[in-house]
């Protein structure tokens, strides 16, 4: 289905039909990463760049999560039991915490990142700054030395 046309009533059907397979995909469970829901997709036979699929995620407002990406609740509100607990979250993406100063770098597994800075956030710790996310690797930054040591050891704890 790698047909490409300037119709925006074909657009249309290919775009409603692709996120009707996203849908599917995720049903079955298991999408980790869009490099994964990528193959997974091109593997029914249609074939989505990667910017197209990130505008697709969004459009859907999927949730990322311990367990991959998964879709919203029906009701459109997202409840506490939407998004897993901190533990679980470092637990299975955390690798190792290393601390410089007031700053933690974490680092975890290709594609963790993204949701041990959302736990990490919605924490709303008042220790925590901020933090930046890449793929692997995620930025904490900390009032102070003393109170990055303190996280460090606490996400260390959900680690091991």
């Amino acid at each position: 289905m790698s047909i490409i046309s300037t119709n925006p009533i074909y657009s249309g059907k290919l775009k409603a039909m692709r996120q009707n397979a996203i849908r599917e995909v995720l049903n079955e469970r298991g999408v980790m990463n869009q490099d994964m829901l990528r193959r997974k997709l091109a593997g029914r036979g249609i074939h989505v760049a990667q910017a197209t699929l990130s505008r697709d995620i969004r459009e859907l407002k999927l949730l990322k999560g311990a367990s991959g990406y998964e879709l919203p609740k029906a009701n459109g509100q997202e409840e506490d039991d939407t998004h897993p607990k901190i533990e679980g979250v470092i637990q299975n993406f955390a690798v190792r915490v290393r601390r410089a100063g007031n700053l933690l770098i974490v680092l975890t597994r290709t594609g963790g990142a993204q949701p041990v800075a959302a736990s990490v956030d919605r924490e709303e710790w008042e220790i925590v700054v901020g933090t930046v996310a890449g793929d692997d690797t995620v930025l904490i930054v900390c009032l102070d030395g003393e109170r990055a040591a303190e996280l460090q050891t606490r996400l260390e704890s959900y680690i091991n």
